[in-house]
């Protein structure tokens, strides 16, 4: 595979490319659904080609074919300059690339189980009885659960001398209980309302334990058809570690996208409220806020030997004490930036082009426990699992819902409340961030449908976060 690789971007160079990379890329994906005890999808689909990156000029060049032949990739390789060749037309500053000093290397998930090892039957058993347990609960109308695996092979060739073999297997999946009222449902998921996906083997399935959780989700289901609303005001508001994740993931994680704020990626659900003028001094939250973006944490969704142009995974600081000093960055918006690559560029498959993606975005520990913070709020609310999100193209105004909450009265959890939703300003609602919890209450949660791009690329991403309390935040306005 690396001969196919090298034979695309020697063609490209041949042809006039001041750069050129490519990857070969085959990908395995299989996904069980269920539904009240049946199986009501099954799907295992592979995928295998070549992508190809030239550059000319002041452009990008791409071209992606599904034929692993040399000579299928050397055309591949001529019509990624060809099209570079072309767009270089518009007037544009030349190119230039950061730095990435090329390496022979290779990375490989470390796993204890093949996910596409174990049975369709095991699976399958599994689903239909969760589902089982779920409708076993007086009230529940609908239960549903799925699993989901990737084992992903690249091979990396750069005009530099970068040859790169990754071998990535990542799992996940969910379950959801919906219960139907007179006038109204209620959901409740586990582990999240995104599911929860790891890089890692079937041995993740296990660790959800999904039957011992399946029986309390659903009667939290039921339990919410009769729970009073959500009161509206101005309360401390109380976020457990899953709905954190997704508040990282659409007020910072896309906000911090370089070509985001460079204007390059503007036009799905593109742009930032952010001004590279404003890095290193800018204050994007309270000082318990710190966040990085690390590609190197063990089991995380977004964890990686080499990004998809061959910078290695590393810890990059975004936010420090609350003041904004990093961003995702590309060589190519890294050399305009002056920054460092951080390896954050990624591509869906061989077919599409790289862009600068999430790798794990998370909020580092604070001291506090979610009993602790729950013990020091006279008057709030603590909201779990994401139902519903709003925000902006800029990232700036947002409005969230989740699927259950409780009240919290001078220091105890009270009273379940259903229809919980928040809504804020981004630099103001992390500014508002007073207590964070840590140890065992930090996860690692992943997120595999993060969608970017025309035409769309869907990102698997990650989110370390714990509990969280933020002050004097607007609850309980209607969706």
């Amino acid at each position: 595979m690396f001969d196919v690789a090298s034979a695309a971007v020697a063609a490209a160079v041949a042809d006039g490319a001041a750069y050129s990379d490519a990857r070969v890329v085959v990908r395995c994906n299989q996904g069980v659904t269920c539904q009240n005890q049946v199986i009501d999808s099954l799907s295992q689909d592979e995928s295998a080609g070549i992508g190809v990156r030239a550059l000319v000029g002041s452009s990008w060049g791409f071209a992606a074919v599904a034929d692993l032949s040399e000579s299928a990739a050397a055309i591949a390789g001529r019509r990624a300059t060809a099209t570079a060749r072309a767009s270089a037309k518009v007037p544009g500053a030349e190119m230039d690339l950061a730095d990435v000093p090329p390496v022979v290397a290779e990375y490989e998930t470390p796993y204890l189980e093949d996910p596409f090892a174990v049975s369709l039957s095991e699976k399958s058993d599994l689903l239909v009885r969760v589902t089982a347990t779920m409708q076993g609960v007086d009230g529940v109308a609908i239960a549903n659960a799925s699993l989901s695996f990737w084992d992903t092979e690249k091979w990396f060739v750069s005009s530099q001398g970068h040859r790169i073999f990754q071998h990535l297997v990542e799992s996940g999946g969910e379950i959801s209980s919906t219960a139907i009222g007179d006038n109204e449902t209620q959901v409740r998921t586990f582990p999240q309302s995104f599911g929860q996906f790891k890089t890692g083997g079937y041995e993740v399935i296990r660790s959800f334990d999904l039957d011992a959780n399946a029986g309390p989700i659903a009667e939290q289901a039921v339990q919410l058809l009769v729970a009073p609303q959500c009161e509206p005001g101005d309360k401390h508001l109380i976020l457990d570690s899953s709905q954190v994740a997704l508040q990282i993931h659409e007020s910072v994680g896309h906000a911090i996208e370089l070509d985001r704020i460079l204007g390059w990626e503007a036009a799905f659900a593109g742009t930032s409220f952010l001004d590279l003028n404003q890095l290193g001094s800018l204050r994007y939250g309270s000082e318990l806020m710190n966040i990085t973006a690390d590609a190197t944490i063990p089991g995380a969704l977004a964890t990686f030997g080499y990004d998809d142009e061959g910078t290695p995974a590393q810890s990059v600081d975004i936010v420090r004490e609350g003041i904004w000093v990093g961003a995702l960055t590309g060589r190519d918006s890294a050399a305009i930036a002056g920054l460092t690559p951080g390896g954050m560029v990624r591509a869906d498959g061989y077919s599409r082009i790289p862009m600068v993606r999430m790798t794990n975005v998370g909020l580092l520990e604070g001291e506090s426990s979610l009993e602790e913070i729950i013990s020091e709020t006279k008057d709030g609310v603590y909201m779990s699992t994401n139902r519903s999100w709003s925000i902006d193209d800029r990232r700036l105004n947002f409005q969230f819902g989740c699927e259950v909450g409780w009240e919290v009265k001078d220091g105890r959890l009270g009273r379940m409340v259903k229809n919980p939703t928040y809504t804020g300003i981004t630099p103001q609602f992390w500014g508002r961030l007073d207590m964070l919890a840590g140890g065992d209450e930090l996860v690692h949660w992943g997120l595999n449908s993060c969608g970017k791009g025309q035409p769309m690329q869907v990102g698997h991403t990650g989110h370390s976060a714990a509990p969280a309390r933020f002050s004097n935040v607007r609850v309980g306005v209607s969706t």
